[in-house]
């Protein structure tokens, strides 16, 4: 799938909201981005994609707008989580279970 944002209407939108949104969480270059994760969180077992709303085990419906590889955790980002305030959600590496990247 290519690299997108939910309600960028360009890839030159979705470049820069996506390093914005990078920015404000502190998250390295990005050098391959990530589309979806699964993980397991609280004993479940979740999964996170850019586009989808957020699982309903975090009580939020609000759509996933990116994920960000941060070392030892990856931080996904939605509007509220981490692209305009509050901290994003964290999955730490070691529990992750898959991992998949954008074309």
């Amino acid at each position: 799938m290519d690299f997108f944002v939910p309600s960028a209407e360009t890839r030159s939108q979705a470049e820069s909201v996506f390093t914005s949104i990078g920015n404000h969480v502190s998250a390295p270059s990005q050098e391959k981005r990530i589309h979806k994760i699964e993980w397991k969180h609280e004993g479940d077992t979740c999964q996170c994609e850019v586009g989808k709303p957020l699982p309903t085990i975090f009580r939020n419906d609000e759509t996933v707008l990116a994920i960000f590889d941060c070392g030892d955790v990856l931080k996904v980002c939605t509007p509220n989580r981490g692209a305009i305030k509050f901290d994003p959600i964290h999955a730490n590496k070691s529990d992750i279970v898959s991992i998949a990247f954008f074309d």
